[in-house]
């Protein structure tokens, strides 16, 4: 079973409704597998047919043994997870539930249904908690669980260890063990992208993206959607015998290989859009106070109004201070190969749906966005000078 690819082979993916779930779903449905998506949400999209969709919740153990039920499950790619961006990031207690309590039932549901492959959808994160890293290598060292600035990428560390340690360990049914690998994703785009663009979009039509903030030669990295469908693939590939094992119990860092600025890599969006770019640049530490005040705004009214942070201090993190990562491993191990791409389908996949500039749109609306920002960006400079630079004002 586990050294060539059978037509009744089945796959299980949890997180399977969510945008990069579906995708690797599709593609892997026209590669002739069977593919169960595990997930407490249907997909954006109709499930084409041949296509499972089981509904579950992965903090609930039986959710996650009903998934596997009746089903001679041979590789599980494990992509639910919560709290990656926005005010998600802030609720501490369900983000432990779903990344680290989610990833020990999953563990647990492979060993006593006999799953010989398991691929954790890991992030950069694990490794990167605001320090300068140019062109790391999966020899860094994960970062201390205390220096992470949020919950998110404490407990996906703790996650992917967990994944990694599990490798080897053996099967309740049948013969042979548990083989696992982690990939770690750079962010991610592509057309139809259901949490990042959306609301960098929606920044841009109602005004609020008036500045940029950090150095303009700091760089990140990006991986395009369809790349990391193609890394999962190959992925779960070299966990099989007739590969060697050759990922079995291995980290990789996975992104399109093209490091660039974070701010004009949206730039052809905004343009795209017909929004002009901002020219303001303001400092990265300003900005990671501005950070803290609205988290600290959104802990003291959140269970009166959940509103969405303008940014998180992670996130200011992630898109000001330069961190990218070598894809050589892949490339060796696994036969990646990045596939170029622009964000050209995904400004063309916007303005499909309704978006871009057009006269006389939210005028007033913006105004009154723009009263708000400049008065919390007032109070965060307050915030970040000196008390002996104010009292001299």
């Amino acid at each position: 079973m586990d050294s060539q690819r059978s037509p009744k082979e089945t796959v299980l993916i949890t997180g399977g409704g969510g945008y990069f779930g579906f995708r690797l779903g599709c593609a892997l449905k026209q590669t002739g597998v069977c593919v169960l998506l595990f997930d407490i949400s249907r997909p954006a999209e109709a499930i084409p047919e041949g296509i499972q969709f089981v509904c579950g919740d992965i903090r609930h153990l039986s959710d996650v043994e009903k998934a596997f039920q009746g089903e001679n499950i041979t590789c599980v790619f494990h992509i639910a997870s919560h709290g990656m961006s926005g005010r998600e990031q802030l609720n501490q207690k369900l983000i432990e539930e779903v990344n680290v309590g989610g990833t020990d039932n999953i563990l647990q549901v492979c060993r006593r249904r006999g799953v010989p492959r398991l691929i954790y959808t890991s992030t950069f994160n694990v490794i990167f908690g605001g320090q300068v890293i140019r062109n790391g290598d999966e020899s860094l060292p994960y970062l201390p669980l205390h220096l992470h600035p949020d919950h998110y990428s404490r407990t996906k560390s703790i996650a992917e260890k967990k994944v990694l340690e599990a490798n080897g360990s053996a099967l309740e049914r049948g013969h042979g063990v548990l083989r696992t690998c982690a990939l770690r994703p750079a962010g991610i785009y592509g057309p139809g992208e259901q949490r990042h663009l959306p609301r960098i979009v929606s920044y841009v039509e109602r005004g609020l993206f008036k500045f940029v903030y950090g150095d303009p030669q700091s760089l990140v990295e990006f991986v395009h959607v369809d790349n990391l469908v193609q890394a999962h693939i190959l992925a779960s590939e070299a966990l099989k015998a007739d590969k060697g094992h050759v990922a079995s119990g291995q980290p990789y860092f996975i992104s399109d290989g093209r490091p660039v600025n974070n701010f004009e890599f949206f730039r052809p969006l905004v343009e795209g859009l017909g929004y002009t770019f901002p020219s303001i640049r303001l400092p990265l530490a300003l900005i990671y106070c501005f950070a803290f005040l609205t988290e600290m705004a959104h802990f003291i009214l959140g269970r009166l109004y959940n509103f969405q942070p303008f940014l998180t201090r992670t996130e200011v993190y992630k898109t000001g201070v330069t961190h990218y990562f070598s894809i050589e491993k892949a490339k060796k191990e696994l036969g990646y190969k990045a596939q170029p791409f622009d964000l050209q389908e995904v400004v063309e996949w916007f303005i499909a749906h309704g978006h871009g500039r057009s006269s006389g749109s939210r005028d007033s609306e913006c105004l009154v966005w723009d009263v708000l920002l400049i008065l919390l960006l007032v109070i965060s400079v307050l915030t970040w000078l000196p008390s002996s630079v104010i009292l001299s004002i």
